[in-house]
Order: structure tokens, then sequence, then C-alpha cells
């Protein structure tokens, strides 16, 4: 018998997923405040959104929801659970959530690549 060695090729790098990201300052965070709140990270989670209004014609949304609706895309991240509408998810998808405390303020943190004026408040887009 003889041994033979053989090259495997690794995979052709894929182009990163336009998902939703989201960093381990925010996950620590929202780990805590599912906790206060009293949802389940088994059925519920962390409800991210977008709706018409605020200074630069969108706002996000950010709430806590028990349960994943039909056509909802689920991210899961361990433990927590992001769930996010078809609608939503057009203007979200390669955004990255964070969470940031400094001496002046404390919050989530959007950071959105489709994003091309935001406001001064941070919670608004266009």
């Amino acid at each position: 018998m003889e041994d033979t060695l053989k090259t495997v090729e690794p995979p052709a790098p894929t182009a990163p997923a336009k998902g939703i990201q989201v960093t381990d300052n925010a996950l620590k965070k929202i780990r805590s405040a599912m906790v206060k709140e009293n949802v389940s990270p088994e059925q519920g989670g962390l409800r991210l959104g977008v709706q018409g209004g605020g200074c630069s014609g969108l706002s996000y949304n950010i709430r806590f929801d028990t349960q994943p609706r039909d056509r909802d895309r689920v991210f899961q991240y361990g433990d927590v659970r992001v769930f996010v509408d078809p609608k939503s998810f057009i203007y979200l998808h390669g955004l990255t959530l964070d969470y940031q405390e400094t001496l002046m303020q404390q919050g989530f943190v959007f950071v959105n690549p489709n994003s091309t004026k935001s406001c001064g408040c941070g919670s608004s887009f266009s």
C-alpha cells in the first residue's frame, strides 16, 4: 500500500453575509435588559425595525418581542435572537448594532452602511 499526500484547496472566500452584526458590548446589554424585562431567550428576542419619521426621514425602532413573526428574519448570536421584518431589512442589511458608554451618554449605536444622511440624535437617518 502506498501512502499518498493529497493537497486540499481551501474553499474560496465568500463575501460577508449582508445580515445584521451585533457587537459583544451590545450583546451584554441586550442580555441584561432581557433579564430585567423578563423576556425568555428561548422564545423572545430583540426586534430591530425602521419606521417613517424622525429628523432625517426614517428612524430606528428597537424593542423586545416575545416571539418572531411569520416573515421575520431571525439572527442568532449565542443565546440572543434579533428579529427584523422584511421591509425594515431593506434598510438594515449590513447594519452593526453597538452599545457605547461614555461620560456624556450611553446607548445603542447604529452603524448603517445604507444611511446616506443622519442627524445628531443618532436614531434617525435617510
